[in-house]
């Protein structure tokens, strides 16, 4: 793996700044947009999940790094949980709900990845 300088360089950060943008699209509109309680949950726990992994990267060792990749993975296990209830509310569409499962799930993938890569990586050392 190349050496990343930057947190905007880590596909997983990258990942999560989509889910962050996508949050807030659907919450302006429809029955999500006036249920502030749930809207004010889903966007800070998207925020969580990228600004973790930003948070991370800024530590100064790869213990630190990976706890806040764990807490990362933790919000966005929150914002997988209420896909469920703005489905059953009927807040968003299917589309909207397919990409969601998406992007949630392809930022966790990325997140456990970088995880693994900085176990081994710290096993090595």
């Amino acid at each position: 793996m190349a050496k990343i300088e930057h947190f905007e360089d880590l596909e997983c950060w990258q990942k999560s700044r989509e889910l962050v943008k996508y949050v807030y699209l659907i919450s302006r509109e429809g029955g999500l947009s006036k249920d502030y309680d749930l809207r004010s949950q889903l966007r800070k726990a998207a925020l969580s999940v990228m600004n973790n992994i930003a948070e991370g990267f800024s530590r100064y060792s790869a213990k630190e790094f990976i706890r806040f990749l764990d807490i990362s993975l933790g919000s966005n296990g929150e914002v997988k949980s209420m896909i469920y209830v703005l489905t059953d509310l009927n807040y968003i569409n299917e589309k909207q709900i397919k990409k969601l499962h998406e992007i949630t799930d392809n930022t966790r993938n990325l997140t456990l990845g970088l995880i693994r890569y900085l176990k081994k990586r710290e096993n090595k050392t």
